[in-house]
């Protein structure tokens, strides 16, 4: 006897959930904005300015793949739903096996969008630009570092994010010192900042030569990327301009000429640096976005009112003060220690499968917030 009562009431329960988080969002407002964009695109001498033109495309874009989520997820929902309706009045065992699946994978897709929808911070629903450092220990913390850099870059391809590396020091004889780099996508910001804090590893160390138990650090932080803040007013005088040689990916030409750039914000000490691009222009105003984005996240912090939007504060690379613990021997778990999630599946972990972390720290941050 198949319980479709069961599966159908669940169904239904996923469409209301999927409703209340589509209204959220203020559709019929999104939709005027999609319409009045797209009037622009089809106007005449459109991409006479190329700049505004490529912005305007970009944000239309963005605008009807947020419809678009919502509505592809409420026809499979309503597929499911269908195939219930079948069940009872066609019995099916071969195919109970299947919905169950599709209909927990849905409940999945159903709560990431709520999830989403929560992301209602000045700065959620912008780029992130992530930078990791590795932490005292030499190069078993360099390789730490470049381990989680693949995690992360894993993590962002499986969201269809763009990730662009902006500036990479390289260990001194593995693994990475320190490397920054942009995650492009709707929330990127809002998803990521669940992740800034302190790294901690625990395995037996492949640089031991009598194979001992290490333990290493690196540390994550995350900015949003601002390309243009009014509140945020930056003097010339205050910068210190230093341009060197690139060193990273681009070819014969990033070692002939001094494109490189960094800077220094005299006043707060802060430093940035990006050396991804050809020119010296190009990799001024990248890091002067990067700039901003610090800047923007200092004062996050100095406001007390506002502190909740920025995801924690970074503390000193070393034992005692981490988010999050990965160990490997002598046995494997990944644990949260801000929300108690773990998980045994270290591999899947280390391939990108950060989604229930940044879910389980999203939620709970939300709780509180409601509180």
């Amino acid at each position: 006897m198949i319980d479709t009562l069961i599966r159908k009431n669940r169904i239904n329960e996923l469409i209301e959930t999927l409703g209340i988080a589509y209204a959220s969002i203020s559709p019929d407002k999104i939709k005027s904005e999609i319409k009045r964009l797209t009037e622009v695109e089809h106007s005449d001498g459109f991409w006479n300015d190329v700049e505004n033109a490529q912005k305007v495309s970009k944000e239309l874009k963005r605008l009807e793949a947020k419809i678009e989520k919502f509505e592809k997820l409420e026809v499979k929902l309503k597929d499911a739903l269908d195939t219930v309706e079948i069940l009872e009045l066609e019995p099916d065992e071969s195919i109970v096996e299947d919905l169950d699946r599709e209909i927990d994978s849905l409940s999945n897709a159903v709560e990431e969008i709520r999830l989403a929808t929560l992301l209602s911070g000045k700065y959620d629903g912008l780029n992130a630009i992530l930078t990791l450092h590795a932490g005292a220990g030499g190069t078993e913390a360099q390789d730490w570092a470049n381990m989680l850099y693949r995690m992360y870059t894993r993590y962002l391809e499986s969201k269809d994010y763009k990730v662009t590396e902006l500036d990479k020091l390289d260990g001194d004889e593995a693994g990475i010192k320190s490397v920054t780099f942009k995650a492009e996508g709707d929330n990127a910001y809002g998803y990521l900042k669940a992740e800034k804090g302190v790294h901690r590893l625990v395995r037996i160390s492949p640089f031991d030569a009598n194979s001992r138990r290490h333990t290493s650090f690196a540390s994550l932080e995350v900015m949003p990327e601002i390309i243009d803040d009014t509140d945020i007013v930056i003097r010339p005088e205050d910068l210190k301009v230093d341009t060197y040689r690139s060193s990273g990916a681009g070819g014969q030409h990033v070692n002939k000429t001094e494109s490189a750039i960094r800077i220094t914000h005299i006043p707060t000490g802060i430093i940035v640096a990006c050396q991804n691009e050809r020119s010296q222009i190009q990799n001024r105003e990248t890091a002067m976005n990067m700039l901003r984005g610090k800047l923007v996240e200092r004062r996050e912090r100095e406001r007390e009112a506002e502190a909740a939007s920025i995801s924690g504060v970074l503390k000193k690379i070393e034992w005692g003060s981490q988010i999050r613990s990965y160990v490997f021997c002598p046995y494997t778990m990944v644990k949260d220690h801000r929300t108690g999630y773990e998980t045994g599946n270290v591999q899947a972990v280390m391939d990108g499968d950060l989604e229930p972390f940044i879910n389980e720290y999203l939620k709970q941050a939300n709780a509180k917030s409601v509180e």
